[in-house]
């Protein structure tokens, strides 16, 4: 049997929403299992940002074999029949037109953000009541067997093999974002070091800075703000510059990544996405009251095998504790402790894909779920 799916989204901020609900929107529809994908978002302008195919002025569109559309603020709007599964993401709450609708029959499920938090395991695909005697389930990605996994393409890891190989690929992205033919051939070249700084505005930026301007090889460090490019310039270091890049279409955020040899990420896709692209990497969750981001970052290190440098290092990344955040950042690039930087993000990148996929534990439950209605 096919399944048909709904996925609502509200775009909230940053775009770390709509990015997970697009990849598994995407990933689903490609599944042999799956007869038809409808992504309903509130925001098209945000949407077209990280998927450049949308039109933000049509409320209904297909792209990349999944039906997108606009979901209004307008309760009193008409809604089709709802589908097999219905995905409500991130907790952002059904509208009241579709949910009236629902007959108890469809499973409907609770994308929850991703934690690497113990609790986790426990809550992950236990029902929550509704009125009319219908279930919502909990679903929570994670990073264990008893978690809903990570969103992971069948065929990513085999792509990033392959793109490492092709210093043609390479060069051609590097051209689209701006970069001079000296910066790409001496990136290709290992002459120059490429930093990717994806991250909120509180991320110590003049700390790293200051620690790769310690190193004997240069740096190119791409960040998407105008600000860090005018921070560097107040620097005034010789050997490390800062470049401003644009929006990307996620796959080629992907590829970035992996061409990269340094990444700094934030939020939940961005994490991922660096995870899989297996370079040494710092990631800055959103700061939240009472330091609860904090939780989220030491339980993620408590997952990994790094070796205490690097752990501390990330922490004092996002605590600001950073009386000597240069020092550490200096000693994880140094000569010593690069080669086990990068021995441990791709150990991690494979220790990670030995789990099962975000998308095939989700539609094996939704399977078991219709065959039992």
């Amino acid at each position: 049997m096919t399944l048909r799916i709904d996925i609502f989204c509200r775009v909230i901020d940053n775009y770390g929403d709509i990015g997970v609900c697009w990849r598994l929107a995407q990933q689903l529809a490609v599944h042999q299992s799956v007869a038809e994908v409808r992504l309903w978002v509130d925001d098209l302008v945000s949407f077209q940002r990280i998927a450049p195919a949308v039109n933000a002025k049509t409320p209904t569109q297909l792209l990349n074999h999944v039906d997108v559309h606009h979901w209004s603020g307008n309760e009193a709007a008409f809604f089709p029949t709802p589908a097999d599964v219905v995905i409500e993401a991130f907790a952002c709450e059904l509208p009241a037109a579709y949910r009236q609708q629902l007959s108890g029959q469809e499973l409907w499920l609770n994308l929850e953000y991703l934690s690497a938090e113990g609790w986790v395991e426990g809550f992950h695909l236990q029902a929550s009541p509704q009125p009319e005697s219908q279930h919502k389930y909990f679903y929570f990605p994670g990073f264990t067997p008893n978690t809903g996994g990570l969103l992971r393409e069948s065929q990513l890891l085999a792509q990033r093999e392959a793109w490492l190989k092709s210093t043609a690929a390479q060069h051609t992205l590097l051209q689209k974002l701006g970069l001079a033919p000296q910066q790409i051939t001496d990136i290709l070249q290992h002459r120059l070091r490429l930093v990717v700084f994806f991250q909120y505005e509180s991320a110590p930026l003049a700390a790293l800075l200051q620690a790769l301007s310690q190193q004997a090889q240069p740096s190119l460090v791409l960040s998407p703000r105008a600000s860090d490019v005018a921070l560097a310039r107040s620097l005034n270091l010789a050997s490390v510059k800062v470049q401003q890049f644009g929006f990307l279409p996620q796959a080629e955020f992907d590829q970035l990544l992996w061409t990269s040899q340094l990444n700094f990420v934030r939020g939940e896709d961005s994490l991922i996405r660096a995870l899989w692209a297996a370079q040494p990497m710092i990631w800055q969750p959103y700061p939240q009251s009472e330091d609860s981001h904090l939780v989220k970052l030491e339980a993620l290190l408590q997952r990994s095998s790094l070796p205490p440098l690097f752990q501390q290092t990330m922490l004092n990344w996002s605590t600001g504790y950073r009386s000597d955040l240069v020092q550490q950042l200096s000693e994880c690039l140094s000569m010593e402790n690069w080669d086990k930087w990068r021995a441990e993000a791709l150990q991690w990148q494979a220790t990670l894909a030995q789990q099962t996929d975000l998308v095939t534990q989700l539609l094996r439950f939704s399977q078991q779920h219709v065959r039992q209605r």
